[in-house]
């Protein structure tokens, strides 16, 4: 069974920064939340196609750009932030660091803010792995029914066999 993930990560992030009160909860996969830590922080292969990105984002390396990169980045609008969020990310993501995934939990927890944080130690850029795949699905359901209402199926241990998931933070969210 071939099975794909696709998700807005960013997107999430912006959301619910920069609309605050639009949305009722996020699910961030693979999310960058700092523009300045995310492109200082690219693979070695992709820097010499840097010049264009620089061009179109912003480079970190020039102080004039700081003040825009920072302005799009969820990070440095942490305390707009309301709604739970959920933070899924491959620890050997080469595009987006597990460090920006770590930054916006790390600031959500220091306000006190509920989060929740699934690491998978052998995924990178999204879930290639089934069992990894069906605990992705499985804990977003459980997590937008907590805050969404409805149904949800319960998390079946012998299903998540297999699964590398780590729940960093937000365990009792998961708890059925």
């Amino acid at each position: 069974m071939q099975i794909k993930i696709k998700s807005g990560g960013y997107s999430t992030l912006a959301g619910l920064a920069f609309t605050p009160d639009f949305f009722c909860c996020g699910v961030d996969v693979v999310g960058p939340s700092n523009f300045i830590t995310l492109l200082s922080s690219v693979p070695e292969y992709w820097k010499p196609g840097m010049v264009t990105w620089y061009k179109i984002a912003g480079n970190p390396d020039v102080k004039e750009d700081i003040p825009y990169l920072k302005s799009v980045s969820p990070l440095f609008k942490k305390d707009q932030i309301k709604k739970p969020l959920l933070v899924l990310q491959g620890a050997n993501d080469p595009r987006v660091a597990k460090a920006e995934s770590d930054q916006i939990v790390q600031a959500l927890k220091d306000k006190k803010h509920p989060v929740a944080y699934v690491l998978y130690p052998d995924e990178g850029h999204g879930f290639h792995r089934e069992p990894n795949i069906k605990s992705y699905i499985a804990f977003t359901e459980k997590f937008l029914s907590k805050f969404l209402g409805g149904r949800y199926e319960a998390l079946n241990k012998e299903e998540l066999k297999g699964s590398t998931h780590k729940i960093l933070e937000g365990k009792e969210i998961f708890e059925n």
